[in-house]
Order: C-alpha cells, then sequence, then structure tokens
C-alpha cells in the first residue's frame, strides 16, 4: 500500500477512462493537424509542432485495441514525459487531475498478463481507471524506430 495520496489525470479514450501520473504531464493543448512522419512506428501517429519543438503523437487507440477514428477539433493532447522522450497522446478528452488516497490505490494490476504499461488502478467510486506508466509504452524496436524516423525527417526538411 502507498503511504502518500498520488495525483493522476483522467482521460477518456473509447468511451474508457484512464489515468497518467501527474508527474509525467507536461501539458495541455487542444488537438491540431498533425504532420505525417514517414517511417515511423505505427504506435506513432504523426508530429505535432509545440512551441518550435516537435513531438510524437503517440496513438492510443492502435495500442489500446480501440477502433480508428479521425481526428477531430475537439480532442486534446497531452503532452508528457515517457521515460527520456517527450511526447504527444491523443485522447477524447482530458476530464481533469484528482488525487488518489493511499486506500483508493491498488498496485495489482501491474502484476496482471496482458495489461501492460499500467502502474497501478484507482478505485474510484464511479469505477476503476488503470493509470498508466509512458516509460515502456514504447518497445526498444518502436523507439529506435522512431529515433530513425525523426532523423530522416530532419534531414528532408
Amino acid at each position: 500500500m502507498v503511504s502518500a495520496p498520488r495525483e493522476v489525470l483522467l482521460f477518456t479514450l473509447a468511451g474508457q477512462r484512464y489515468g497518467l501520473p501527474t508527474e509525467d504531464v507536461r501539458e495541455l493543448v487542444r488537438a491540431v493537424r498533425l504532420t505525417h512522419l514517414p517511417r515511423a512506428p505505427d504506435v506513432v501517429e504523426g508530429l505535432l509542432n509545440l512551441h518550435g519543438q516537435l513531438l510524437p503523437v503517440l496513438d492510443l487507440r492502435r495500442r489500446f485495441r480501440h477502433p480508428a477514428r479521425p481526428l477531430s477539433a475537439f480532442d486534446h493532447l497531452i503532452v508528457a514525459q515517457a521515460g527520456p522522450r517527450q511526447v504527444a497522446l491523443r485522447v477524447d478528452r482530458a476530464e481533469g487531475l484528482r488525487v488518489v488516497a493511499p486506500e483508493e490505490w491498488d498496485e495489482t494490476p501491474r502484476e496482471l498478463p496482458g495489461v501492460g504499461y499500467v502502474t497501478g488502478a484507482a478505485k474510484l467510486e464511479d469505477g476503476l481507471v488503470l493509470v498508466h506508466d509512458l516509460r515502456g509504452f514504447l518497445s526498444e524496436a518502436e523507439s529506435l524506430a522512431l529515433d530513425a524516423a525523426l532523423v530522416a525527417s530532419t534531414e528532408r526538411a
């Protein structure tokens, strides 16, 4: 059991609620048109130019096996730290911050097979929310392919 409360950013994707630890979240922005990144791994939806910095936008729908959906002006982009890399995550809606008390936190889900990228679950009064750990979100192969695609895109520019 965790001894201190945790702060989590709640978001929805395809009608389901998820969470991210706020220490990984940098910024929240409205969705804008993305630039295609040739030769990027399938999990990369495109590039976002945010304040002059190019960020890969990760496709959570593909990763979580939800049906694909075109980008909407109502979507949100969560700029977050995924290990050493800053990324953007396209979500349907960011709901806001929630403090999760120690008695509402459960680390069991991260030990279940097939529940990758999960650091734990928030047991909230209106349902269970899986809280994701972005440090392992990209496989090593995906990370290397993304690096190569980013280098190739800057060489073409």
